[in-house]
């Protein structure tokens, strides 16, 4: 065979095919006999090399971000993916604790309740999860769609279907259990509220926890209750109670092995109240009685041991039944309560913003006394009226009425008879008698906690305003006119406190000047009856001493008592109760013309006082005693039934 056609040529020698490709002993022998080896030096294009690289950066680039994904972004999720696979960490829930009356009566109960959940995470397979909701769909009597959009807009892996699932439908779902394999049924408790209306602002109510207070709580899960209002709220960590934790064994392929308890749960401690149910719901009824006899639509009763804060009722009307949220209330029923322009989920003892009216008067007087602007015995002239004339114009009069005229009063009488002349004189200042202005009238009325939060162990409350000109000046971009003192002497103007601070201001009246905390629990106990183990004992706690001397608080005291006693007192219609009162009415005027609230302050024994009862009622049409009947029936049956 030929190669020369092969045979290639260079510049200096000719080399032949076979001569580059030398096997080894050829190569031995060339060098035996020092022939030097010939070959093809081809070198590599820089842009071949160059472009190697580049991929090699690329594809290095490419796994490290790969990587940094799925430790940074996607960690926590494939480690809970992981952890799901071998087993399932889930709370145990403790059974939540009761709540008593003062006597050990329970006034909330749990009942057992049971709710449908599914774990969403195991829905991978399209025909089961179709499957599945068809079943829970027929047996629930609700649309598959609706159904399927809820499980799968659920953020939860583990999400709720149902809950509160009546006898029938368990024992449906039982006979369907082996067609739902990715849904349980899950034991649960329902609180059960003995006295519904009667109790609801104070007792609350709990509910399935939201999303933002599952971010902002620890050991719930996303089917757990927790307290939404009232004492239910306020005592969440005690009545909860400390919930225990179950692990679900799973095998590398998912499949259920069984359960593991890891801790076991612990029940919610008790609570005992300073408020006897039997007298809470006299309160009650007497107020309802009272606001359907007149015609309105809307009150609050407020009732205090002045002696050290305890709360022995508390009303607020319209109320609800807090028991339709443990039997789940639908969308329909809780707009249609929300929506109500009565607003029965409003606790008006505690958070409604209201001028006092005449009641603002023994603090008024109590604060001329203190500042020597006037004898408790110098006798004003009441004729009905004062006119006040314009600082600019003297030919312009403003008049400020009263009810009616009184003759001359001194501070007792016109206590007794509720003198606006008297009050708007030592308020206001008129001829040659100083007043109080406004800046000391605020000082007085803060004295008495007007414009604090009261402490009450109830979530919700109001702090309270009383106006001055800086205000005024500030928001209103007004001046402050003399008349705006006369109507702040009388309780009118933008004057706003609520039924519980004017109760405890009361309170300081009867008991000589102390401001206790209000407070509804007296302990928190474990186990029940009076044999119960006492975690914790609420003692009185002083918010402060009012700097109002003993005399002067003695003359307010007598000026309240001759409201009672005197035939020409405000109060007189509980005079013929079994023991002593003090009292003092109130009426405001309303934006609506001839519509007033009307309240109702009062202490009894009036020697050693040991209840204070204040109460008001709103939109009263004319003027008519609304509150003193409320006060009758009330202290009647308190001193009655001791």
């Amino acid at each position: 065979m030929k190669l020369n056609k092969y045979k290639l040529r260079e510049a200096f020698y000719d080399i032949e095919t076979h001569e580059v490709f030398l096997d080894k002993i050829a190569h031995i022998k060339e060098q035996e006999l020092g022939i030097s080896e010939k070959k093809f030096e081809v070198k590599i294009n820089e842009k071949i090399i160059y472009s190697i690289f580049a991929l090699f950066f690329i594809i290095s680039g490419l796994l490290i971000t790969k990587t940094f994904f799925l430790q940074v972004f996607d960690g926590n999720k494939l480690f809970t993916l992981a952890e799901n696979n071998k087993g399932k960490i889930s709370i145990i829930r403790p059974e939540r604790g009761i709540i008593y009356d003062n006597n050990y009566k329970k006034i909330v109960s749990n009942s057992p309740a049971y709710d449908l959940s599914c774990d969403k995470r195991n829905f991978s397979d399209s025909n089961l999860f179709e499957s599945e909701i068809k079943v829970m769909a027929e047996v629930l009597k609700k649309d598959a769609n609706d159904l399927k959009i809820h499980i799968e807009s659920s953020v939860s892996p583990q999400v709720l279907i149902s809950e509160n699932l009546s006898h029938e439908t368990i024992l449906f779902l039982e006979t369907k259990k082996n067609e739902l394999p990715d849904c349980v049924i899950e034991k649960n408790t329902s609180r059960s509220y003995v006295l519904g209306p009667i109790f609801s602002h104070v007792l609350g109510h709990n509910g399935r926890i939201s999303s933002s207070e599952l971010e902002s709580s620890i050991d719930y899960s996303v089917n757990d209750y927790i307290g939404k209002l009232g004492l239910e709220k306020f005592y969440e960590k005690y009545l909860r109670g400390t919930p225990g934790k179950t692990e679900v064994i799973r095998d590398a392929i998912g499949v259920k092995r069984g359960d593991k308890i890891l801790s076991e749960p612990k029940e919610g401690y008790n609570l005992v109240l300073n408020i006897n149910s039997d007298f809470q719901t006299e309160v009650y009824n007497a107020l309802e009685k009272s606001i359907k006899n007149i015609g309105a639509k809307k009150g609050s009763a407020v009732a205090i041991n002045p002696q050290n804060g305890a709360i022995l009722a508390l009303v607020s009307y319209p109320s609800y039944d807090n028991n339709i949220f443990s039997k789940g209330v639908s969308q329909d029923e809780f707009s249609k309560l929300l929506n109500d322009p009565n607003q029965p989920f409003f606790n008006r003892s505690i958070s409604a913003q209201y001028p006092t009216g005449s009641t603002i008067k023994p603090f008024l007087a109590s604060g001329a006394l203190q500042e020597n602007i006037i004898s408790p015995e110098k006798q004003i002239n009441d004729p009905g009226y004062i006119l006040i004339k314009n600082q600019n114009d003297p030919d312009i009069s403003y008049r400020f009425g009263g009810v009616k005229p009184h003759g001359l009063v001194d501070m007792r009488k016109a206590l007794a008879v509720s003198s606006n002349i008297y009050f708007y004189t030592i308020g206001g200042g008129y001829e040659d008698q100083k007043g109080l202005g406004p800046t000391r009238i605020k000082n007085y009325l803060d004295m008495y906690g007007w414009e604090q939060k009261t402490g009450i162990d109830l979530p919700g409350e109001f702090a309270g305003f009383v106006p001055s000109p800086e205000w005024k000046k500030q928001v209103k971009k007004e001046s402050w006119w003399d008349g705006d003192t006369y109507n702040l002497s009388i309780g009118q103007s933008d004057l706003q406190v609520t039924p519980l601070q004017v109760a405890l201001a009361y309170s300081a009246i009867a008991n000589g000047g102390t401001l206790y905390q209000p407070q509804v629990v007296q302990k928190v106990v474990q186990g029940s009856g009076k044999d119960a183990e006492i975690i914790k004992s609420f003692e009185p706690i002083i918010n402060s001493k009012i700097s109002i001397d003993l005399e002067n608080i003695k003359v307010i005291q007598e000026g309240m008592r001759d409201g009672v006693k005197m035939p020409y007192g405000s109060s007189y219609m509980l005079n013929d109760l079994p023991v002593d009162v003090a009292g003092k009415t109130g009426t405001v005027e309303t934006n609506k013309s001839g519509f007033f609230n009307t309240w109702s302050s009062s202490y009894a024994p009036y020697e050693n006082p040991e209840i204070v009862f204040v109460t008001t009622i709103e939109g009263v049409e004319g003027l008519r005693a609304a509150t003193l009947p409320v006060a009758y029936d009330v202290l009647q049956y308190y001193f009655s039934s001791k």
